[in-house]
Order: structure tokens, then C-alpha cells, then sequence
């Protein structure tokens, strides 16, 4: 071989390498049923773009967060596409760590849920595309209110579902009156926690960013979860999240629950649940004012700023969030396992409507639910179940463990409250709110 032919080769595998590199997209998404279910459906995907090679890292949720979070910061480049959500979305589109989505007039941006689409922008600009949505409500077991001779409101108060829930409660026949998250975490107990004091009129800081930990909302709102939970409550509560809650349901142990909309498609479903045919649905419940009663929450699919390779990376996302990708998901596995709480065009399929009863009262929260107006006193930030800074994730776990220990009894409302408060002063003086 000459040296002009060794040459020739040598930048021939040069470019093969680098042709190669260019397009292999390694994405980084939660272990969870939809996310597993995009993976198995990624050679559909690969088929239509040959020169596109999917590259998948699947993660808990915990890990991911941290994973991701620590190559956008140090702009490591590990990734092409994240997993992410709506409360880093607004925080990382803001800094210029996230490149903003391209939506081509077959994506059909106008086709995604108002509130969806508004969480995940920046400047009327998209910078996540949402896979799926959620928001939360209240879901029930029909019969058992039935019987009590009660009737649950579409719109119910939490007095009203209290009432219901001391109706209802008969740990005798293993039935618990109401299950709510306990178990600490900014994303578990305090997801819930936040949309109870919201409709009891508190925030998480005033317009001058000083915690509100130990006024009257968030007094009267915790005391009245603690005691409600312990009178109608399962035992053990202050360790569930989602997970338990919804195994407890399907078990037929509680009579009420409000949660996130998503596992409505869980416990309608006669594959996973006893009472399949015997639950309904209502809003999330309020108090003294509606706004802030229902969280709203996406997993949407992102851009570092990193990547080298963001033609390919638009095209998976496009894909991925698109309509048609509803279409082939309904098609393989069936359209009550279709990725919801993203688009219009989902809850007008007739398939969609015949396979998930719960699809009116879901989309009605999904819409209702607004980040940017979540508080009846004004407040700095963005989101209705947490706040959209970054020393929010310390100060919503240090808080989230002070609750758990007054469910459990360990501390009173009164003493946990105070040091929450103390540990979110302390959160905001060192990131420079305020002195």
C-alpha cells in the first residue's frame, strides 16, 4: 500500500468515525412505563432515519435528576437529549444551558395544552417538548360513597372531602377513609402539600422572597392534613408516596385519594385494580381559593447546550412529542397506555375517549392548573407545586422531613414549621435573596 493510498484510507475512517459519532444520540430518561415504552418503540424511528443511532441511559428518577443536573452545570456533554422537567426547564432555559426546541409546521406546537406548553417555556419560547403531562385530582371509590348516602362534588372543598372520608373510613373492612403522600421528598409529600396550603391561601415566599413557613395558611393547611390523616388515614403513612398509595387503592384500602391524574389509566384498568369499575373522578379539592389546588407537572425531552449533534437531536424530539407518535403507540400498545396530558388532538380520538373514562376530568386539571398565578397573595415565583429556583429542591426536602415527622407524631405542626422555617432562611440567605 502507498503512501497516497494509506492516506486516503487512514481519512476515510476518519470520516466514517466521525460520521458515526455525529449521529449516534444518547438520550437520558427515567425508568418509568412510558419512557420504556418509547425505547422499545425507538426503532420505528431509527427505520425512518438511517443515519441516526439511538443511544438510551435509563435511570431512577433520583439518579437521573442528579445526572443530568451535573452535566448541564459543568457542560459535560454526556448527553444529546435529557429527561427533564417542568421545574428545571424554566430555571436551565434562563441560564442558556438548554438550546430551544424547532418545531416544524407538522409538529403542530399549537396542538399542545396551553398550561403544558406555558411551563416549559421561557420567553414564549419552547425549551423542553412535553412527552407527557400531568396535573392531579381526586379520585374515589363510587360505590363506597354511595352507600355512606353521600355525593361527591365535581369541584369538592377539603372540609367537604374530609367529611366524606369520616364516612367512609372502616378500618375494620381494611378501608381507610382518605390516603394522601406522606413520605418526605420536594417531589413526594411536598408536591401535595404545597397545592393544600396554596388553596389555604399561603405561598412558599412573599414577593420579597422571605420564607412563609410559620404564618396562618401554612399552620391552619398542615394541621388540617396531619389530623385528617391520622382520624381517616392508613397506618404508616408518613411513608407512602405515589407508589404505595396507588398499590393501597388498587387494593381496595382507601376510599379516597388525591394524587397526580396519571394514575387514573392505573386504576381504571382491570389488568391492575380490584375496583376498576367503581371509581370516579373530581377536581382537586380547595379551601379558601381554587388557585393553586392542582399541580401541574411534564417529563419533556430537552437539548443541552452541549450537543454537537442538534439536527439529529430536533428530529428524535419532534418525533417523540409528535401526534403521529401518539398514533403508533395507540397502535402497538393500545391507546389506554398512550402518553397523556401533552396534546388536544389526544383527547379528541375517539379511541382515546372509549379507553379512558377519566380523560374529561384530567384535562379539565391539566387546564386549570396555572404556574404562573398559583398563590391568592402574589408571589416571585413560577410553579404551583414547587418553586422554580434552584435552592428549592434543598429547602422543599429539609421542609418535606419536618412534615413526615409531624404525621408520625414525632414533632408537633407548631415545632415543625419553625424549624422549616429556619432551615428555608437559612437556604435564602446563603444564595443571596436577602441579608
Amino acid at each position: 500500500m502507498n503512501l497516497k493510498t494509506s492516506i486516503a484510507l487512514a481519512a476515510g475512517l476518519a470520516w466514517v468515525s466521525a460520521a458515526h459519532a455525529d449521529t449516534e444520540l444518547v438520550i437520558a430518561t427515567v425508568n418509568n412505563g412510558h419512557m420504556i415504552e418509547m425505547q422499545k418503540l425507538g426503532k420505528f424511528f431509527e427505520q425512518a432515519n438511517p443515519g441516526v443511532k439511538l443511544k438510551w441511559v435509563t435511570l431512577e428518577e433520583g439518579v437521573l435528576r442528579q445526572r443530568v443536573t451535573t452535566d448541564i452545570a459543568t457542560k459535560g456533554g454526556q448527553f444529546d437529549v435529557m429527561t427533564i422537567g417542568m421545574y428545571e426547564t424554566p430555571i436551565w432555559g434562563k441560564k442558556g444551558w438548554l438550546q430551544e426546541i424547532q418545531a416544524d409546521a407538522a409538529y403542530d406546537i399549537d396542538d399542545l395544552l396551553p398550561s403544558i406548553r406555558g411551563g416549559l417555556s421561557v420567553g414564549g419560547k419552547l425549551y423542553a417538548a412535553p412527552f407527557y403531562g400531568e396535573s392531579s385530582m381526586t379520585m374515589y371509590r363510587a360505590d363506597l360513597v354511595k352507600a355512606a348516602g353521600m355525593t361527591m362534588p365535581d369541584n369538592p372543598t377539603w372540609t367537604q372531602v374530609r367529611d366524606i372520608a369520616a364516612k367512609i373510613h372502616n378500618p375494620a373492612q381494611g378501608v381507610y377513609g382518605i390516603c394522601l403522600r406522606g413520605k418526605p421528598g420536594w417531589g413526594d409529600n411536598m408536591a401535595l402539600l404545597t397545592t393544600v396550603v396554596n388553596t389555604f391561601g399561603g405561598q412558599w415566599f412573599d414577593v420579597s422572597w422571605q420564607p412563609q413557613l410559620e404564618t396562618k395558611p401554612w399552620k391552619d393547611a398542615v394541621s388540617f392534613y396531619v389530623d385528617t390523616m391520622k382520624k381517616y388515614g392508613p397506618p404508616g403513612a408518613s411513608a407512602n408516596s405515589f407508589n404505595e398509595n396507588l398499590a393501597l387503592f388498587n387494593e381496595g384500602k382507601c376510599g379516597m385519594w388525591v394524587d397526580a391524574t396519571i394514575a387514573a389509566s392505573f386504576i381504571s384498568d382491570p389488568k391492575q385494580s380490584k375496583l376498576a369499575d367503581k371509581v370516579a373522578f373530581a377536581q382537586a379539592p380547595t379551601a379558601v381559593t381554587p388557585k393553586g389546588a392542582n399541580w401541574l407537572w411534564a417529563w419533556a425531552l430537552a437539548i443541552p447546550a452541549s450537543s454537537q449533534k442538534t439536527d439529529a437531536a430536533q428530529k428524535f424530539i419532534r418525533w417523540a412529542t409528535s401526534k403521529d407518535y401518539v398514533k403508533l403507540v395507540g397502535k402497538e400498545a393500545g391507546w389506554g397506555s398512550v402518553p397523556t396530558g401533552t396534546r388536544k388532538s389526544t383527547y379528541a380520538t375517539p379511541e382515546f375517549q372509549k379507553a379512558a373514562k377519566f380523560a374529561d376530568a384530567e384535562l379539565k386539571a391539566i387546564n386549570t392548573a396555572n404556574p404562573n398565578d398559583s398563590t391568592l397573595p402574589k408571589s416571585p415565583y413560577v410553579g404551583v407545586q414547587y418553586a422554580a429556583i434552584p435552592e428549592f429542591q434543598a429547602i422543599g426536602i429539609a421542609v418535606g422531613q419536618q412534615m413526615s415527622a409531624a404525621l408520625s407524631g414525632k414533632v408537633s405542626v407548631d415545632q415543625a414549621l419553625k424549624t422549616s422555617q429556619n432551615a428555608a432562611e437559612r437556604e435564602m440567605k446563603k444564595a443571596g435573596y436577602y441579608k
